[in-house]
Parts: structure tokens; C-alpha cells; sequence
């Protein structure tokens, strides 16, 4: 197993800790989300599986926040190598203008769910709230099975199979803002994710909002006669 060589590189412990606790043949999913923050664009939710035969992860995987964007861009392939599957999910300002955050990251779960090979029998989550497992009064049915949820407070910077699910969501969710700004220019999105970044406010009070920001979020610099 890997250990840990520089202080920010993640270990296996966690997950083949997680993985003693189940039957044999049974997959572990890593989940982390991107884009929670940011004032435009979709948040994403990646999910990662594992099982008991998956070997070590690929050299120089971090927290994608750790990592430069060519350095992600390099990774994620590996990742989806590494792990039994890969998949990452979206749920769009509409659905968060909707039902909220929250919700919508449960939203963005599904999507990636679906797009699995197979369901697996337990959950690391990264942070420590457990938006996974929270019902919902916008949640007429749930949404999510109902698995064990393990919460991992900088589980993206702990736990590789973490990290290879927030790399492979920021990656993909990067990609789509660089496309949308070629649609929607004026914001800065290819440089700033959607992010509240200078240039990116600097276009709303000029611009307005557009049809992917969320526009129940108080944004920015927008006047009054544009939101």
C-alpha cells in the first residue's frame, strides 16, 4: 500500500479499512462534489468505486484542489483506469434555483449513478455533513439507496479513492464552463469555473445574469432591473 510520501499525497487506509466491513465482491463508492460555490454553471458530483482488488492508486493523485488544471487533466484518465468506474453527474442552476443546494447535489448523485456499472454497497463522503443520507421536502421519493454513508472531514486530501472522484468531477465540470463560455461570453467562465472572480462580476453588473446562473443566489454586482 501506499503510504502517504509528502504529507499531501492521500493513503488507502480509510477505504480498504471501509471495505473490511463488507461482504467479499462488495464496491465502495468515493464521493466528492464541485462547483457548490460558485455563482454560474452546474455542481457536479463524481463517484469512484472500488473493491477489494483494486490496487494502487496512480502516482501523484491529490485533492484536485491541490493540483495544477494540466496536472488534473493528466489524472483523470488514470483515475478512471485505477478504479472499477468512474462517473460524474451534473444538476444545472435550474434545479438548484429549484430545490436548493443541497437537493441538487442530490440530483447531480443520481445522474452519476446511473451512469455506473453497478450500485455500490457503501459510501465514503467527503466533508462532514451527510447531504447524501438528509431528507428532503423537495425529495418526493429518494432520490439515493439508502447504503452506509462514511463522512471524511479533507477526505479528498486523505483518502485516494476520494480524490480520484474529485478529480474526475473537476475535470469534467471544468471542461463544461470552458464550453459555456464560448456560448455565453463576457464572464470569464473558461478562466474563473463560474467562480466569483473580478472579470466574472465585472460581466454580471455589465451583462446581467444569463440562463445558467443561479439566479436565486444573490449575485454579485447585478442591478436591480437585470436580476
Amino acid at each position: 500500500m501506499r503510504k502517504p510520501a509528502d504529507g499531501r499525497a492521500p493513503s488507502r487506509e480509510i477505504e480498504i479499512d471501509a471495505l473490511r466491513s463488507l461482504p467479499p465482491g462488495a464496491l465502495i463508492a468515493g464521493v466528492d462534489e464541485v462547483g457548490r460555490g460558485s455563482l454560474a454553471g452546474p455542481v457536479s458530483v463524481g463517484i469512484a468505486l472500488i473493491d477489494a482488488s483494486t490496487g494502487d492508486f496512480p502516482e501523484g493523485l491529490r485533492d484536485s484542489k491541490a493540483m495544477s488544471p494540466a496536472a488534473r487533466e493528466r489524472m483523470a484518465p488514470l483515475v478512471r483506469e485505477w478504479a472499477v468506474d468512474v462517473a460524474v453527474g451534473h444538476a444545472g442552476p435550474d434545479v438548484i434555483d429549484d430545490v436548493g443546494i443541497v437537493a441538487a447535489l442530490r440530483h447531480a448523485a443520481k445522474e452519476a449513478l446511473n451512469g455506473l456499472s453497478a450500485t455500490p454497497s457503501a459510501v465514503l463522503l467527503d466533508g462532514k455533513h451527510n447531504w447524501w443520507a438528509e431528507d428532503s421536502l423537495f425529495d418526493v421519493d429518494p432520490l439515493l439507496p439508502q447504503i452506509p454513508v462514511r463522512m471524511e472531514v479533507k477526505g479528498d486530501a486523505r483518502c485516494a479513492v476520494i480524490a480520484a472522484a474529485s478529480v474526475a468531477a473537476k475535470v469534467e465540470r471544468d471542461g463544461l464552463m470552458v464550453v459555456l463560455d464560448g456560448c455565453f461570453p463576457g464572464y470569464d467562465w473558461a478562466r474563473n469555473k463560474g467562480y466569483a472572480s473580478p472579470s466574472h462580476i465585472e460581466g454580471l453588473a455589465r451583462l446581467g445574469p444569463s440562463d445558467h446562473h443561479r439566479k436565486s443566489w444573490h449575485l454579485p454586482g447585478v442591478r436591480e432591473g437585470h436580476r
